[in-house]
């Protein structure tokens, strides 16, 4: 074999990739384990365990922010429950125009607000459920670091 040897991370730094995984994107984890980018990603896709603590380390974060996303618009944060539709809702800010007539208008139905309410109390329980236990793996409620 030719070239550099291969690196190895220590058991503290695959940890590490988890943890860092949550604030920090590929590059920087590369940077903060002083190895290259392309490095980095040719050991995720040869090291299974790994790409699969990465992968955990960001859905943490996901979830925490996407439960602090849910609660805020549950308790009645409108800016929540508009980012909400429209990333997971299928909303869209526009202006339907009919050819044969002028502009129409394009508001939700009354009970909308029934509707969303209902969609995050599903959420919010689908979260909860998967949400793991045990020592360590709570998450914060304020979507702040440990």
């Amino acid at each position: 074999m030719t070239g550099r040897p291969a690196v190895i991370l220590t058991d503290a730094q695959r940890t590490e990739v988890e943890t860092l995984a949550a604030v920090l994107n590929a590059e920087q984890i590369a940077d903060y384990l002083g190895i290259g980018r392309t490095t980095f990603f040719a050991l995720l896709g040869r090291d299974a365990d790994l790409s699969e603590r990465y992968k955990r380390g960001k859905a943490r974060a996901v979830g925490a922010v996407a439960q602090s996303l849910v609660t805020k618009a549950r308790s009645g944060n409108v800016t929540a429950m508009i980012f909400y539709l429209k990333t997971q809702g299928g909303w869209r800010e526009a202006i339907e125009v009919d050819s044969r007539t002028a502009m129409v208008d394009v508001t939700p139905p009354v009970d909308a607000l029934a509707l969303l309410t209902s969609r995050l109390d599903k959420i919010a329980a689908r979260i909860a459920a998967a949400r793991p236990t045990g020592p360590g793996t709570a998450l914060p409620e304020d979507g702040g670091s440990r």
